[in-house]
């Protein structure tokens, strides 16, 4: 690796963690099987001060890594990444920083697709392999109509698929072999050189009648035979077909997340202090920059738009296909596209502190994690190799004992070989939790944790914060008296608030502006902390506040007004009154509205089978109104920001298992507390670290949606882990007792794996997702 790629790789994997506990992500090549990534991964917890895991079905190492200073006072961590990548190579596979470009002058073949390699070994398999299995099964069926030279001819035919088309098993065992350890490479090249070099011996040195030399398809109507040469295209057609399977459905699986992860914009044209644009490469913005965004164009990083007003496909982050409108004082994403109106944006997050590199980074970080019954398979694929070739060795010997001659036992042994390669175990889990990443990718819910999944299994409660989780989170009016206000005091009163930035004043405001234009001047404001705000408009002085100001000024509501405002307490709603020249002539109610989305989603958690409870600090009227509207279990109200997490203790302490949805910094401690965590990316950075689920979208059903998806993902988990375990103890039997043809054991070796990859598939066809 050269000192300019090594100066750059903390940029690409970096951390602003400190010294301690740096994070680099590897792109690992030649991984074949569960074995391979479980040596990868103990290569890199061989190094002192690197843990690491590996994930096979993405192909990535993710390596916690504690750097040390150099005598100049630099940390090593960019030498430390270049040891690990020689230690992966010396393992036998290859390795470079996940991202990172290939240097000029570097072997070029990961650049060419696996898959395509995959298919020209597979087409040149299968065009020597059909003459190939015909003449064995005629050479089988009819040995007198055999012609000279027929052995030379299946051996032609043979050859190429033994060596160039089996290349890549041979080479793989051949590595892990100078490493002192096995592969089910191991397993597959074994079995094809021994049927090659056992087929030779026997059509030269061995066979001295016709009948003694018959093929392996005759095994699929005699017991044994002697001649194996069309096992090979068999056993390597089905390896092959099972590979590019599974390269296919690892493709399909994470195609949400890479449209994600390159879904920034290339090149962004950076505002000069002159009013000129300037065109750079995204990645050389900085915060502060102030960078134009014109129709039609990505927003190229995260930042809050100066001056302007655009509609912005938010759909690569959220799924959302309605767009949402932006101006000036919005929050813009990175990756999202401005569809019209030109923005100008100044730019707060940069790199890998976008939202979008954060999300990718966090989901690959999720699937490097591995359940607790995965690193059980783990375990299992590390020795099982061995013990498949000592029971392999054993079926042979006890076959030559009770049979006829020394070749009988070839047969079973082979099938054992065959059958037994643990490629089900170590796609398990990766693959049904790579699958369920993507889907929920694209249904706007991330996945942080494998806990997460395991933990949403047995979730029975699902406590809801009230404000801004439930509701919107900001206040609107919803009422008002007379119902047909006058015009002139309802655009005096949106000027008095309009002054103010209490949350009830920009109701008021928002809700008079958009038929009245802008608000004319106000003279001698002046604010009344806790009660309202008063001036002159127009000629008028104007009151704007509560009916306690009121009646402080002595103004007193008429008696219609007056049982308007009791009905709306009722009711829960705040209420805000407008003297103007000393007489109460008009009042508002404002609410935090719930959001439209909350009683679908609420009915769907219960259908689940699970409570609901509403916890928030608002007074107890508000909160059981909200509840009662919609079909919440239990409230708990009135409660301080540092009791939260006290109530959802309490209610593990009952022995329930929690979910905890919220978006505020209060949530924080309470989404910590509970089994599962969920929170809003709507929602502070605090709540969103200490949740191990994250809703991007503002649409509560994403939360019944994604308790669902993980209950799904961890039931597929269990049954393809069952199948994988459940295959080879059937199997392995089977094999040994001379049941199955080592081709048909090349089948059911590929069908296992296959089964585990469709089964994940699964996940992501089942989806919760609806029109939205």
């Amino acid at each position: 690796m050269k000192a300019t790629e090594q100066s750059r790789i903390p940029q690409q994997t970096g951390s602003e963690e400190p010294v301690a506990g740096r994070v680099v992500v590897l792109d690992v090549e030649g991984m074949t099987c569960g074995a391979c990534s479980a040596r990868v991964e103990r290569t890199l917890n061989r190094m002192d001060g690197v843990t690491g895991t590996v994930n096979f079905a993405t192909g990535r190492a993710v390596a916690t890594v504690t750097p040390t200073e150099t005598p100049s006072g630099e940390d090593d961590f960019g030498h430390r990444i270049v040891d690990m990548i020689e230690a992966i190579t010396k393992a036998g596979y290859s390795a470079r920083v996940a991202g990172a470009p290939v240097e000029d002058g570097q072997p070029q073949t990961a650049h060419v697709p696996a898959r395509r390699r995959l298919w020209w070994r597979l087409g040149v398999t299968i065009l020597f392999g059909v003459p190939l299995a015909d003449l064995s099964i005629a050479n089988a069926l009819s040995p007198q109509s055999r012609y000279d030279g027929w052995e030379w001819v299946l051996i032609a035919l043979a050859l190429p698929i033994a060596t160039w088309c089996a290349w890549p098993f041979h080479r793989a065992a051949w590595l892990a072999a100078r490493q002192r350890t096995t592969t089910m490479d191991t397993l597959i090249s074994l079995g094809i050189l021994a049927s090659c070099v056992l087929s030779v011996y026997t059509i030269f040195f061995a066979a001295t009648e016709p009948s003694d030399s018959i093929g392996g398809w005759h095994l699929l109507f005699q017991a044994h035979g002697a001649i194996y040469l069309d096992v090979i295209p068999g056993v390597t057609a089905f390896v092959l077909i099972g590979r590019i399977l599974e390269s296919l459905a690892k493709s399909h699986a994470g195609n949400a997340l890479r449209a994600l992860a390159s879904a920034g914009a290339r090149d962004a044209a950076l505002l000069m202090p002159d009013g000129r644009e300037h065109r750079i490469p995204a990645d050389q913005l900085r915060v502060g920059d102030r960078f134009v965004v014109r129709p039609g164009e990505v927003i190229p990083t995260d930042g809050t738009v100066h001056e302007g007003h655009a509609a912005v496909d938010v759909s690569t982050m959220t799924g959302e296909s309605v767009p949402v409108e932006v101006g000036a004082g919005a929050t813009v994403v990175g990756g999202t596209v401005a569809l019209d109106g030109r923005l100008v944006v100044d730019a707060e997050k940069v790199g890998r502190e976008t939202q979008i590199a954060q999300l990718v980074e966090m989901v690959e970080r999720a699937q490097s994690e591995k359940a607790a019954a995965q690193r059980l398979a783990d375990r299992i694929s590390g020795f099982f190799v061995p013990l498949v070739l000592a029971l392999a060795v054993a079926t042979a010997a006890v076959w030559a004992a009770v049979g006829e001659n020394l070749s009988s036992g070839f047969s079973p042994a082979l099938a054992v070989i065959v059958v037994a390669c643990p490629c089900a175990l170590g796609l398990a889990t990766p693959m049904a939790l790579m699958v369920a990443a993507d889907r929920a990718a694209r249904e706007g819910v991330f996945i942080k944790s494998q806990h997460a999944l395991e933990v949403a299994r047995g979730i029975d409660t699902v406590v809801l914060d009230k404000t801004g989780t439930v509701t919107e989170g900001r206040m609107s009016v919803v009422a008002s008296w007379p119902a047909a206000p006058d015009a002139d005091v309802l655009r005096r009163a949106g000027a008095i608030e309009d002054a103010s930035t209490h949350p009830v004043a920009d109701a008021v405001s928002g809700y008079v502006q958009p038929g009245h234009g802008a608000f004319v001047a106000v003279e001698n404001y002046r604010s009344l902390a806790g009660l309202g705000a008063e001036g002159q408009v127009e000629g008028h002085t104007v009151l704007v506040g509560s009916l306690r100001l009121m009646r402080e000024r002595a103004i007193v509501p008429p008696a219609d007004l007056q049982a308007w405002l009791a009905e709306q307490q009722k009711d829960a709603r705040g209420t805000v009154v407008v003297a103007q020249d000393g007489q109460a002539v008009l009042a508002l109610a404002v609410s935090d509205t719930v959001k439209p989305s909350a009683a679908a989603a609420i009915e769907q958690i219960h259908r689940l089978g699970l409570r609901t409870v509403l916890l928030t600090g608002d007074n107890r009227i508000t909160a059981e109104a909200v509840a009662q509207t919609l079909g919440i279990n239990e409230v708990v109200a009135e409660v301080l920001p540092a009791q939260k997490a006290d109530v959802i203790a309490g209610l593990r302490a009952e022995g329930r298992s929690v979910a905890m949805v919220g978006d505020g910094v209060n949530d924080a401690p309470a989404l910590a507390q509970a089994d599962l965590g969920l929170a809003l990316m709507s929602g502070t950075d605090v709540a969103r670290a200490a949740a191990d689920l994250l809703l991007l979208r503002g649409d509560l059903r994403v939360v019944p949606d994604a308790i669902e998806l993980a209950r799904a993902t961890v039931s597929t988990m269990r049954w393809n882990l069952a199948w994988a375990f459940g295959y080879n103890v059937a199997a392995i039997p089977l094999a040994a007792a001379g049941l199955l043809n080592p081709i048909i054991a090349a089948a059911a070796m590929a069908f296992s794996s296959l089964f585990v990859v469709t089964n994940s598939l699964r996940l992501g066809k089942g989806s919760s997702a609806r029109q939205r």
